[in-house]
């Protein structure tokens, strides 16, 4: 691990950890609640973050019970606490579809704006994210958190304070972490998508 990745993980009290990619992931396709698995380079770099999280003394991991969250995190040497508030976005009528696509039957279409056609609402995502926030305030840190791109950047930017429009203008990449510190509503990103 390289020094600069080794100080960037020292200080933070959550840890997101996105999930390794899939199929779907890497075709831009919006992945939800289907479950799908790794592909290969997905496993070979979640079990790359065994050493880069090494480095840190969890005291609480959570996961989104699906499989491609929950196999990350074993891959990189943790074992999660399940917990459905970290479950993907539910993406109802617009599950296995890219953004373009989305975007031919809905001009302007950004989920943070508009949430998803007989899926989940911004306001139902947050609700989750603030749930989880709650759930976890009063644990000791650091906490490890893996979970999905849309969901993960909703996450950040619920505990930093922002509107979730926000979590736009953040990339977070597959099998990546971000990390932050302080208290859910007034907390800092210190690091992200390393």
């Amino acid at each position: 691990m390289l020094d600069i990745e080794r100080n960037l993980l020292l200080e933070g009290d959550i840890y997101l950890v996105r999930h390794g990619a899939t199929p779907w992931s890497k075709t831009g396709r919006h992945t939800g609640r289907t479950d799908l698995q790794l592909d290969q380079s997905g496993v070979a770099a979640a079990a790359s973050l065994k050493g880069l999280l090494a480095a840190v003394q969890f005291r609480h991991v959570f996961s989104s019970p699906l499989q491609r969250a929950m196999m990350t995190c074993e891959l990189a040497g943790l074992k999660a606490r399940p917990d459905p508030n970290l479950l993907e976005w539910d993406y109802g009528a617009y599950e296995g579809l890219t953004k373009q696509e989305i975007q031919t039957r809905e001009p302007g279409w950004d989920i943070y704006r508009c949430g998803a056609l007989n899926g989940e609402s911004v306001g139902q995502v947050v609700k989750r994210c603030e749930n989880f926030l709650d759930s976890v305030k009063n644990l000791d840190k650091p906490i490890a958190v893996f979970s999905h791109g849309h969901f993960s950047r909703a996450l950040a930017a619920v505990f930093i304070g922002e509107d979730i429009m926000f979590a736009q203008k953040i990339q977070f990449d597959t099998a990546r972490v971000a990390v932050l510190s302080g208290q859910a509503s007034v907390g800092t990103i210190v690091s992200w998508n390393i």
